[in-house]
């Protein structure tokens, strides 16, 4: 357990320092395109700007998950704050969606007329997108297959990264063929990406806090080899599900033979679901069979 935890502690302060430092650059570089759309006249760039924005307020986010993750739990939160962190995907996710949907709406508008673009724009986006690779390369040493909160930030880089690749390919294309309609269909491909990756966070996010069964767990499986122990009747009121991506828990109830050794009956089961499904918080209750308490039980009547 402690291993595990120490492990997990080791990633928390990677996951932050990468975030920190992936929000300066993008927050810094983010004003100056602001301005550089500004002056080339260049929506492919604003939008690219306003894109970065968000970006920047997303690893923002991420960041204060991990921040309020580490406040102690007290008698009002009792697992502490760490839920924040799918709180904060789950925004994120929204949050790429919305500026989705908002590029697919500013790209219809200019099918019908197609602005015209500076030459210039070209330079901007590409050291916008030198930016996005280096905080994309940062970010992608973090431990970001447990982590929503990293998974949501990253992706939100990675939106940002191929709308620099469309602005740029978009840019060659105005600037060598005068064709402006490049700059529209590159918005379009890339925030149908955004839009699928955004709808994905959401749904895991969501999912987390529906308090949704974790992924890799058999909930089959879980009740045979409970029901499989020594002493034990039947089990019912089994409850699976997690506080972040990193932390599953379970409950259950066990109806058990009168004459066995529930103290042993405990340890054997919490070890079993410890071992087969790494869950290491799990809630047993023991009833002896012929209790009553099964009238009391919601799950069961």
């Amino acid at each position: 357990m402690g291993h595990h935890h120490g492990h997990q502690h080791h990633h928390h302060t990677e996951n932050k320092k990468v975030l920190f430092w992936g929000f300066l650059i993008i927050f810094s570089f983010m004003i100056v395109e602001a301005c550089g759309g500004y002056f080339t006249n260049s929506l492919a760039l604003l939008s690219d700007a306003g894109h970065m924005l968000s970006d920047a307020a997303s690893l923002g986010l991420s960041l204060l998950a991990f921040k309020m993750g580490e406040r102690k739990a007290n008698q009002y939160k009792t697992f502490g704050y760490k839920r924040f962190e799918i709180i904060a995907a789950f925004i994120n996710g929204l949050a790429l969606v919305i500026i989705a949907l908002f590029i697919f709406f500013e790209a219809y508008q200019r099918f019908s007329a197609p602005p015209e673009v500076g030459g210039s724009m070209m330079f901007i986006a590409l050291a916008g997108l030198i930016v996005n690779i280096i905080v994309f390369g940062m970010m992608s040493k973090g431990d970001s297959k447990e982590n929503l909160n990293i998974r949501s930030a990253l992706l939100h880089v990675a939106g940002d990264l191929l709308g620099s690749v469309g602005a740029i390919i978009a840019g060659l294309l105005i600037y060598f063929f005068g064709w402006n309609l490049a700059d529209p269909i590159a918005s379009v491909i890339v925030s149908a990406l955004i839009l699928v990756s955004g709808y994905r966070i959401t749904k895991d996010a969501a999912h987390v806090l529906m308090e949704g069964k974790p992924d890799g767990i058999d909930m089959k499986k879980m009740k045979a080899l409970l029901e499989e122990l020594d002493g034990v009747v039947e089990i019912h009121d089994l409850h699976v599900w997690s506080i972040t991506n990193e932390f599953p828990a379970m409950s259950c109830h066990l109806v058990v033979e009168n004459d066995i050794d529930r103290d042993v009956l405990l340890q054997v089961a919490a070890e079993q679901i410890l071992q087969t499904f790494n869950i290491s918080h799990c809630t047993l209750q023991l009833e002896g069979v012929h209790a009553d308490i099964h009238d009391s039980c919601d799950n069961c009547n």
